[in-house]
């Protein structure tokens, strides 16, 4: 139950604690960005890491990063047919051989084209994403704030640091 309970709290402390509507936009095109690209290659690592080291709100990444892992697979094939396009494109040919001798870049899984497809797609997603959720944020997150503190639930969940320390203790 208390591993429940934390990833709940995180989600309400996105909406309840001081983010601003800036950083919970860019913390959704930034999760949505990395949640597109496949896992278990070096981009992704590194891409998790840029992440969770700039100052956007993180809980909403991690809600777009999960959201955006469950779709990505059905969209392998458009990701596919866009990597393709770009490994294959002749101008770029140089970029790719000299990326393939440099130490560690072939652990990026560059040369996928599913891959380099998921992550020219959520390169291309991130500014619309930010911009078209930044007014969604300017909107209505301080409403969304302002009634979820009301909440009973809100309070018994945020206020929950006992949950914490049961939770520590197993």
């Amino acid at each position: 139950m208390f591993i429940i309970l934390r990833p709940l709290r995180l989600l309400l402390q996105a909406f309840v604690m001081e983010s601003t509507p800036r950083q919970m936009s860019l913390g959704l095109a930034f999760g949505v960005m990395v949640g597109l690209v496949p896992k278990g290659n070096l981009l992704a690592i590194v891409l998790a890491t840029l992440l969770a080291a700039t100052r956007v709100n993180l809980a909403i990444a991690t809600l777009a990063i999960v959201l955006c892992a469950l779709v990505s697979g059905s969209l392998d094939t458009y990701f596919d047919q866009v990597g393709t396009f770009v490994l294959s494109h002749p101008s770029l040919q140089s970029l790719w051989t000299e990326m393939a001798n440099t130490p560690y870049m072939p652990w990026t899984d560059f040369n996928n084209s599913i891959v380099m497809g998921s992550f020219v797609c959520g390169l291309l997603l991130l500014a619309p994403v930010h911009f078209t959720s930044r007014p969604f944020f300017e909107k209505y997150s301080e409403r969304l704030a302002t009634h979820a503190r009301q909440w009973k639930y809100t309070r018994l969940i945020l206020g929950a640091e006992w949950a914490n320390r049961i939770a520590a203790v197993d």
